[in-house]
């Protein structure tokens, strides 16, 4: 993890406490970077998270799909039969 201090040297101590805090408030996202801003007794907390896998999902045939591989023969000729528009 990358961390990134400006301001005011912190501890080791509090640096893993901003981290905690951020896996906390964060649950399930991978923190890959953090910037922590001082200033006085404010500190501005900046999270960078691994990328999220997103998956395409359509409208075929009135049914949410993400591939087609669990249609029947049926709903891929629907589908093979749909006109197609381009933009």
């Amino acid at each position: 993890m990358n961390i990134n201090v400006i301001g005011e040297q912190i501890s080791q101590q509090e640096i893993d406490a901003y981290i905690a805090h951020g896996k906390k408030k964060y649950p399930g996202r991978h923190i890959t970077a953090m910037t922590v801003k001082t200033d006085g007794d404010f500190v501005d907390l900046k999270y960078e998270f691994e990328d999220v896998p997103f998956d395409r999902i359509r409208r075929i045939t009135g049914y949410l799909v993400g591939t087609l591989d669990r249609f029947n023969n049926g709903k891929r000729a629907e589908e093979h039969d749909r006109v197609k528009h381009s933009i």
